[in-house]
């Protein structure tokens, strides 16, 4: 199995992303199971108390969420005159964060410097689901649940590509979920991707403080760099605006720009927490991603004139 991990520390929203490709057997959707074990997720509207851990968490959250508002940071205007961008910038920024790592693959820390990536996108349709821990309560879910299936829609808008919100046979599922509800996740994600090991497991199950959400995706064994399925976890210990940028970042980077870059401005694919939600900057990135000129497995020397093409038709603006 190759895994990549994407992860960020220190005060910033932390992301991840964790790409998975079968060495043995193309990893297959799991559909819904007809029965889940006792214990392990919430059935119906069936929501159980928290624990003084789980509590304890929100509360530090909520006061990491002040601090960065007091500070000017999870804007959520998309970016303006202050913030401006060109062409060379949209080439320069789709090519750090689409097709650039800076962490080992399988590594948990950075290897100081930038390997070069090729091209990674969904080619079938992409279908969302949402499932929670059954310690969130029925306002947050139906909350949570309505700001997915939008995001969906304003993606699928975006890229022109097939992302919709579904209940059934979803093969993208956002887990929003509490330290409480480790077991429920774990027993998921055997049933979705088999092929995950222990260790992978344990990444979700003792997920560090620092980290506020994490995403998987996962390619067939016929085509590494082509997304079948993809699982995120949204922490529910997150208040609201924390918890709407996980979101948009983790289900943005499941659909092929899983790294961050600092000199992405005005952008949520940054970890200075200046922006919490997806900026029109990140919708040009986004379009370019799903271009048809671009194909999955191209390096940076065939996509970059592609690119620059792109960039000078969203922009109107010469390099």
């Amino acid at each position: 199995m190759r895994t990549g991990i994407k992860l960020c520390t220190g005060a910033a929203t932390c992301a991840a992303l964790l790409v998975l490709s079968a060495c043995d057997a193309t990893p297959r959707r799991t559909p819904f199971p007809q029965a889940r074990p006792a214990g392990l997720a919430p059935i119906g509207d069936t929501v159980v108390p928290r624990s003084a851990k789980s509590i304890d968490l929100e509360r530090y959250y909520v006061k990491v969420q002040s601090d960065l508002l007091t500070r000017g940071l999870l804007r959520t205007d998309g970016g303006g005159p202050d913030t401006p961008f060109d062409t060379e910038d949209l080439v320069r920024n789709f090519e750090n964060i689409a097709l650039y790592d800076e962490y080992t693959r399988g590594a948990l820390s950075p290897n100081g410097r930038r390997s070069s990536g090729q091209l990674s996108r969904w080619s079938g349709p992409v279908r969302i689901n949402t499932e929670f821990g059954a310690s969130v309560p029925l306002d947050q879910r139906t909350l949570d649940k309505k700001n997915v299936d939008a995001y969906a829609a304003r993606l699928k808008r975006i890229t022109g590509h097939s992302i919709t919100a579904t209940p059934r046979n979803a093969n993208f599922h956002v887990f929003v979920a509490g330290e409480d509800d480790a077991p429920f996740v774990q027993q998921r994600l055997k049933q979705l991707i088999p092929t995950m090991s222990t260790s992978q497991l344990d990444l979700f199950k003792t997920l560090p403080k620092s980290f506020y959400c994490l995403v998987i995706a996962v390619s067939d064994t016929g085509n590494p760099f082509n997304y079948t399925q993809a699982v995120a976890l949204i922490r529910a210990e997150h208040p609201d605006l924390v918890r709407l940028s996980c979101i948009h970042e983790e289900i943005a980077q499941g659909l092929g720009l899983p790294n961050d870059s600092p000199g992405a401005r005005p952008s949520i694919f940054n970890d200075d927490d200046e922006f919490a939600l997806l900026t029109s900057h990140d919708e040009i990135l986004l379009q370019m991603l799903y271009d048809p000129r671009l194909k999955q497995g191209m390096g940076a020397d065939e996509i970059r004139p592609l690119t620059q093409a792109i960039a000078m038709e969203k922009t109107g603006q010469p390099l």
